[in-house]
């Protein structure tokens, strides 16, 4: 029958496909278009060569029945009726120090690795690469009478940063180690590159005191108005004794910082491998422009958004549905608006007495019936602490 209809109008089948309830669809037919799924994956294709992640930290050690521990621990845990009494009477007290070493010892360097991956830490140092830190590094900044750690991601303002931190981790006495901070997001001229603050080569065991600096240490300085910086520290074991071929930087300067994470890592990967990992985040503040200032001998970069000028319509004769002490509010000089805000505000301020508190319960407070709409909604404004700026 289909094949009749076919002949009679002498149509494609193509053609046929096309209408649907009368109207005719553009483009190729349902049964020969690609789909969505196809046109998203055509549009963000990438070649497997570039983007296949590559694991070149260290592999977990593997311990013996360490699942059939955790199972018959998990069973006598629960079997002790002590336990749960406490429990239920909320008198269980938790061994804190125990339980962040249990952390640390099963899941905590995977942890640290879904945080990392979340902050785009590896793709930015390494690009394809990765790493689990299975090595726990602890960094403390002294700032007088406070110890400030450094975790995975949490924020230190740059001043409590002037100082080099205090690094230490387990590891055997004859082993050398690396350790590099490098800012993510704070190279001031060149893109897709970093400032390395800090590098210190063929530590002995875990002193790094000893090590030899081949970078001094330089203070955070994110520029203002540019959010949050990521500076991270990442400690590579070594296999032998190395002379990286750098240049000596031991002042408080810019010059030789410059630092490609990647393009360093490629050059010795044979004799370095990346085994602990620690990051923060930091803002701009006033020891940013001493750095600036009195450091560096510079002025001090500041970036600002430009908002553009608010669109106004031109004034109507009957403007309908707006309240007209707004409308008026908008075709007035700004400077003349906040003068009578600011004069409102302070007729009520005396110096002598503290000022009235504040309504419980703001709307509902009743107003006096007789009071205009326009001027109800603007008392409800004033209650709410409305500021007049958001509606001129």
């Amino acid at each position: 029958m289909l094949h009749t209809i076919f002949r009679a109008f002498q149509i494609s089948p193509t053609q046929v496909q096309q209408l649907r309830l009368g109207h005719t669809i553009r483009g190729k037919a349902p049964t020969k278009s690609r789909t969505i799924r196809e046109r998203i994956d055509e549009l963000n294709y990438k070649d497997e060569i570039y983007t296949t992640r590559i694991d070149i930290g260290f592999a977990a050690e593997r311990k013996s029945n360490s699942r059939q521990e955790q199972i018959d621990h998990i069973k006598k845990m629960k079997n002790d009726k002590q336990l749960e009494q406490l429990a239920r009477n909320h008198q269980l007290v938790i061994d804190l120090e125990e339980s962040k070493k249990v952390w640390l010892e099963t899941l905590g360097p995977h942890h640290k690795k879904q945080i990392a991956d979340h902050y785009g830490v590896f793709e930015h140092l390494y690009g394809e690469g990765f790493f689990t830190p299975h090595l726990n590094l602890e960094i403390f900044y002294d700032v007088k009478d406070l110890c400030i750690p450094v975790y995975t991601g949490n924020v230190i303002k740059p001043s409590e940063a002037i100082q080099p931190p205090v690094v230490s981790y387990k590891s055997d006495a004859d082993s050398l180690w690396t350790l590099v901070l490098t800012s993510l997001d704070g190279h001031l001229t060149e893109h897709n590159k970093e400032y390395v603050h800090w590098l210190v080569a063929n530590i002995p065991g875990g002193d790094v005191d000893k090590g030899d600096v081949m970078i001094d240490y330089l203070q955070p300085f994110p520029l203002k108005g540019t959010g949050y910086h990521r500076y991270a520290f990442v400690l590579y074991k070594q296999d032998n004794k190395i002379s990286y071929e750098l240049p000596k930087v031991l002042t408080s300067s810019l010059e030789g910082r410059t630092f490609v994470t990647r393009d360093w890592y490629k050059t010795h990967q044979e004799v370095i491998t990346p085994a602990g990992l620690a990051f923060f985040q930091t803002s701009w503040d006033l020891s940013v422009r001493d750095f600036f200032h009195n450091i560096l001998q510079e002025k001090e970069p500041i970036y600002e958004y430009d908002f553009p000028e608010p669109y106004i319509r031109k004034q109507e004769w009957f403007p309908l549905r707006r309240p007209f002490n707004l409308y008026m509010d908008k075709y007035r000089d700004p400077k003349e608006v906040k003068k009578e805000y600011l004069l409102w505000k302070l007729k009520n301020e005396d110096p002598f007495k503290s000022p009235e508190p504040p309504l419980k319960f703001p709307n509902a407070q009743p107003l006096p019936k007789s009071m205009p709409s326009w001027l109800k909604l603007h008392e409800k404004k004033l209650r709410l602490q409305w500021g007049r700026v958001n509606d001129v």
